[in-house]
């Protein structure tokens, strides 16, 4: 009479210990990790503050994600090397020298730049509508033809370096909760094709990704409703000062939105 509950406690111990067991493993691994973080200013932390004293332009922060991964885990080797205004380009010819076939980990975002990024917001922010849909056009035909190889070069380039690493590539949140609360700045049109320039970007990536074999590690849904004009805190600058950190994570956002995603990709 009391065997099938007794079974059940033997199986929730089980799955309990099991689940023990690879947490524990996976805390180890993570002990033991040699870590490098690539990327461009979503990666580097800007906009989050806390800026560390010797990355000059750059502007890595302490609050950024892969940091933050740094302190919690205690890897056996950290390298920080992504940088505000990255290209794929400047990843290939200044941060890919930082792997090794010691290294284990890697965490990456890439391609914003490549985009326009900066421009097309500065057009949409200060333009028309029809001049922010146009620079949203053109970002995206860069994104879905030009984009794509870009990737691969890089993403090739990881694998010849680090072949024994476990490879996160992050995307891009929606900057923009259309409909939402805000009474000033730009008007849905704009935030509808921005957002929409952020999903194609994200679709890109993500395929390439695929293709390479790595992990991509996707913050639009953990972002939802922390954009700007969202119902909760907002995770993202809009425009601010200094200029470089609008559009970009804030610390909550590190912390909150891609600190947990790349933890678990």
């Amino acid at each position: 009479m009391f065997r099938p509950s007794r079974a059940m406690s033997v199986t929730a111990i089980a799955a309990t210990l099991t689940m023990t067991t690879l947490f524990a493993a996976s805390e180890a691994n993570a002990a033991g990790a040699n870590y490098v973080a690539l990327g461009d200013s979503y990666s580097a932390g800007v906009g989050a503050g806390s800026y560390l004293s010797d990355s000059g332009s750059c502007k890595r922060s302490t609050n950024a994600y892969a940091y933050l991964w740094k302190n919690a885990h205690a890897p056996s080797s950290f390298k920080f090397v992504a940088c505000s205004g990255a290209r794929t380009g400047d990843v290939l010819n200044n941060q890919i020298s930082a792997l090794s076939s010691s290294t284990t980990l890697v965490s990456i975002t890439i391609g914003g730049n490549d985009t326009g990024f900066s421009s097309t917001m500065q057009t949409c922010v200060l333009g028309s509508d029809d001049d922010c849909l146009n620079a949203v056009g053109n970002a995206e035909d860069y994104a879905r033809n030009t984009l794509p190889g870009q990737l691969d070069q890089v993403y090739s380039a990881i694998r010849a370096k680090a072949p024994n690493a476990h490879v996160v590539v992050l995307g891009y949140p929606h900057l923009y909760k259309v409909g939402g609360s805000c009474i000033f700045g730009i008007g849905d049109t704009k935030r509808s094709a921005i957002n929409e320039a952020a999903d194609t970007l994200d679709g890109v990536i993500a395929k390439e990704v695929a293709n390479a074999g790595f992990t991509f590690g996707d913050v639009r849904g953990i972002f939802a409703e922390h954009e700007i004009c969202g119902s909760q805190t907002t995770w993202l600058h809009s425009t601010t000062l200094p200029v470089d950190e609008s559009y970009h994570p804030k610390a909550s956002g590190q912390a909150g939105g891609y600190l947990p995603v790349f933890s678990r990709s």
